[in-house]
């Protein structure tokens, strides 16, 4: 059921690359200024990465059941106000709270797994997880297309909250057998549920949609017209539509903390979060946040990062700075540094972002490819020709648990790497005919998809063998940081050096198609590059992590 969450949250990762000039011409913004819309995807892409870690904490202190729990209420609470934003701000708000709370799915899911499964048999159900979570973020385009093509936009952002809603159900009556770390039984099931606060929440909605819509039928009315018109000013906020929203919500937040059983403990979350070194979450969070932002809010087309990127990337580092300092002198930091003082543990995280690296060619770039060659007026019919490197992928995922067992996670993670590199090195022989075969790029994408599947599930299980059950929690978000990192690096350092590749193949007299024809093909060699690197990092600092299988020990 987690990885099932999982992989919806991923899918809604990609899922508005399709939906973004909709969603532009609500907020009136032209198709030719892509920029102004670029908080859309960096303010979802903010709250996935900058809050993980603190996340994963919670995960360790409070439970992974009840994390997961809350974190699908987020979400639904976020594609809520995304499909009904009343303007471009409320937009970016709910594209963030969606971010937090989908991203928080994955080290709550990873950590539950090693609560669940011995050292020696964890490596196939992670291995499954981290699979579903990549098919998960190439199908949300493949729905964003089929929703799109009956309905409008918002419907993409409902079917989250239907969605979102039914796993959380499911979730909540599982989560009634989970004990927290501090040995109080979680009262999830559907029978403990707190209806008033249901009911303030209904109401609170309810309120919010007619506010956003704004029926003609009901302005025009003299009676519930009335519901339109502000007490003061022009705000919405002061009609009795918005007072109503905001009385709900208060009473909300006034019953979550004083009633005995409420929808959300908030007593319990605010003394988990003084637990979890909120200092040392906000300082990752800002150094994960100005990486972010100088990578996603650039134009990969012209430049490496954001115009202000060296900016966010200064703001970064003096945070990083302030971080050392503090996880030196914090009793109880938010990351431990020396639960990742093994080499198999911090090793695993140089692996994790550099498979971001390659893993960000495949994702983008194959469809691209297929687009300017075999495939130009159709983008359903560009992304289905990664559906084979997706099938291919959980294949190589339960199969690499397999061998890891009986290998050991460096052998595997390495063989599984060196596939991957030889499949891109396959993708820089494409040219502008071989995707009217089905063998030629079939064995390359299933070679590639193969070679990933291999490397996830070993990676993952030499990290949580080699950190404490007690941190499992904020070590798998840092995996999962890791890899979105090297996406958002690779991303844009591949395409950085595909263009200069263009422009030398445009002034040698090549044709624009023959030279964006040269720009794959480079950004495919770079993904064997970073696959092969990965693959000797694997091989020198994975060694004595899954190959013993030994259960973690708590730090002294």
């Amino acid at each position: 059921m987690a990885a099932v969450a999982v992989a919806f949250a991923a899918a809604d990762t990609y899922v508005v690359v399709l939906a973004l000039p909709d969603m532009m011409a609500t907020q009136q913004i032209p198709v030719t200024e892509l920029q102004r819309a670029a908080p859309i995807v960096s303010g979802f892409l903010l709250g996935y990465v900058a809050m993980l870690p603190l996340i994963g904490r919670l995960a360790d202190l409070r439970g992974r059941l009840p994390v997961l729990v809350l974190c699908l209420g987020i979400f639904a609470v976020g594609s809520f106000v995304t499909a009904f934003s009343a303007d471009f701000g409320s937009m970016v708000a709910g594209r963030f709270i969606q971010g937090v709370g989908g991203g928080g799915l994955v080290p709550a899911t990873l950590a539950l797994v090693a609560d669940l499964y011995p050292p020696s048999r964890r490596a196939v159900p992670l291995g499954v997880v981290s699979a579903v979570q990549e098919i998960g973020s190439v199908l949300g385009p493949l729905l964003g297309a089929v929703v799109l093509a009956v309905w409008f936009w918002q419907a993409i952002f409902l079917l989250n909250v239907v969605v979102a809603v039914a796993l959380l159900v499911a979730l909540r009556v599982l989560a009634g057998s989970e004990v927290p770390a501090d040995g109080a039984r979680a009262r999830a099931g559907l029978g403990s549920l707190d209806w008033l606060g249901l009911a303030a929440l209904g109401l609170a909605g309810a309120s919010y949609i007619v506010l956003v819509l704004r029926p003609s039928s009901l302005q025009r009315d003299l009676f519930w017209g009335r519901l339109f018109i502000p007490y003061a000013g022009d705000s919405d906020w002061t009609t009795p539509l918005g007072l109503a929203v905001v009385g709900a919500l208060v009473a909300l937040l006034l019953r979550c903390t004083f009633a005995r059983r409420p929808l959300v403990d908030v007593r319990a979350w605010v003394g988990a979060l003084r637990q979890a070194d909120v200092l040392g979450a906000l300082l990752i969070a800002t150094v994960l946040g100005g990486i972010v932002l100088a990578f996603a809010t650039a134009d990969p087309a012209v430049q490496l990062f954001a115009p202000e990127g060296h900016w966010y990337l200064l703001g970064a580092a003096v945070a990083l700075v302030a971080l050392a300092v503090h996880l030196g002198r914090s009793p109880r930091p938010l990351v431990d540094p020396r639960s990742l003082r093994e080499r198999p543990a911090w090793g695993a995280l140089v692996v994790s972002f550099l498979v971001g690296a390659a893993l960000i060619a495949a994702l983008v770039d194959i469809p691209i490819f297929a687009r300017t060659t075999r495939y130009p007026e159709s983008q359903l019919m560009a992304a289905l020709v990664l559906v084979r490197f997706l099938a291919a992928l959980p294949v190589g995922a339960w199969a690499g648990g397999l061998a890891t067992r009986r290998f050991g996670a460096a052998w595997v993670a390495a063989t599984g790497l060196v596939a991957a590199a030889c499949g891109f090195a396959l993708m820089t022989r494409w040219d502008d005919s071989s995707l009217d075969s089905v063998v030629t790029p079939t064995a390359a994408l299933v070679l590639a998809g193969v070679g990933f599947g291999l490397a996830l599930a070993p990676v993952t299980t030499s990290l949580l063998a080699h950190t404490p059950a007690d941190a499992h929690g904020v070590s798998a978000a840092l995996a999962v940081v890791a890899r979105m990192i090297g996406m958002l690096v690779g991303l844009s350092a591949l395409t950085a050096v595909g263009l200069h590749r263009f422009h030398i193949a445009v002034e040698a007299g090549r044709s624009p198609a023959a030279a964006a024809l040269v720009q794959e093909q480079t950004v495919f060699a770079g993904a064997a590059v970073c696959c092969a690197a990965a693959a000797v990092v694997a091989l020198l600092v994975l060694r004595g992590g899954a190959d013993q299988t030994r259960a973690s020990s708590h730090l002294s």
